[in-house]
């Protein structure tokens, strides 16, 4: 793991966009970071309602996504809004 990308304990379900929002932290610089609610109901198989419900699959999936997050972020694949979804 690259130590000079930081992953802080927070993270939020953003309901506009059906995802939750974590931030990633590198070279000084806040990276967002989003991963879609079908991702984690892929990775988990079930269905996601609820936040509380989503939440759970986050941090259930969180290692794996701090993996895909840090490989995006290494490798510059941000958005037009400098944003990371994983998806």
């Amino acid at each position: 793991m690259n130590q000079s990308i930081l992953f802080p304990d927070q993270q939020t379900y953003n309901v506009t966009r059906e995802a939750v929002a974590f931030p990633a932290q590198s070279s000084g610089a806040l990276i967002p970071c989003f991963v879609s609610v079908d991702w984690l109901q892929r990775q988990t198989g079930n269905s996601l309602n609820a936040e509380s419900e989503v939440l759970a699959a986050f941090n259930q999936c969180r290692f794996d996504l701090e993996d895909a997050a840090e490989a995006a972020i290494e490798d510059e694949d941000f958005n037009q809004q400098g944003e990371v979804w994983i998806s």
